[in-house]
C-alpha cells in the first residue's frame, strides 16, 4: 500500500480537469491505498456543498458521483484554508468529510506520503 497526497487546483471553470483528481482518489481508494483529497485554489469551491451535482466533465462520470464515492470510501477531504476564505468558503459550507487545513498542514502531509499527483 502505498501513501497519497492528491491535489486538484480546478473548479467549476474546467469541470473536466475538475473531476480527474476525484477520480484518482477514489481509484487510489479502491486499490487499497491511503489517500489525502487536496482542493485548492478554485477547487475550493467543490468542496462546497450542492456544488458537485452540477459539475460532469467531458465524457466522465458526474462530479456528485465521484464525490459520494470518496466519501463513502473514508478519503480525507482537505480545502485550502486561505483559498476558502478567498473565495467566502467557510467549514459550515463544506460537504461531509471535508475540513479547511492549513498550507503548513499540506507542506507536512506532503513530506510523509509516498506520491504527490496534481491536477
Amino acid at each position: 500500500m502505498a501513501t497519497f497526497i492528491i491535489s486538484g487546483s480546478r473548479g467549476t471553470d474546467d469541470p473536466t480537469m475538475a473531476t480527474l483528481p476525484f477520480m484518482a482518489a477514489k481509484t487510489a481508494k479502491e486499490q487499497g491505498h491511503d489517500v489525502v483529497l487536496w482542493l485548492w485554489n478554485e477547487a475550493v469551491t467543490l468542496g462546497r456543498k450542492g456544488v458537485a451535482d452540477h459539475v460532469t466533465g467531458v465524457n466522465l462520470t458526474p462530479l456528485k458521483e465521484l464525490l459520494a464515492a470518496v466519501q463513502a470510501a473514508g478519503v480525507t477531504i482537505w480545502v485550502c484554508g486561505a483559498c476558502a476564505v478567498a473565495r467566502q468558503v467557510s467549514p459550515d459550507d463544506l460537504v461531509a468529510g471535508a475540513s479547511i487545513k492549513g498550507m503548513s498542514d499540506y507542506i507536512k502531509e506532503v513530506a510523509q506520503r509516498d506520491r504527490n499527483v496534481a491536477f
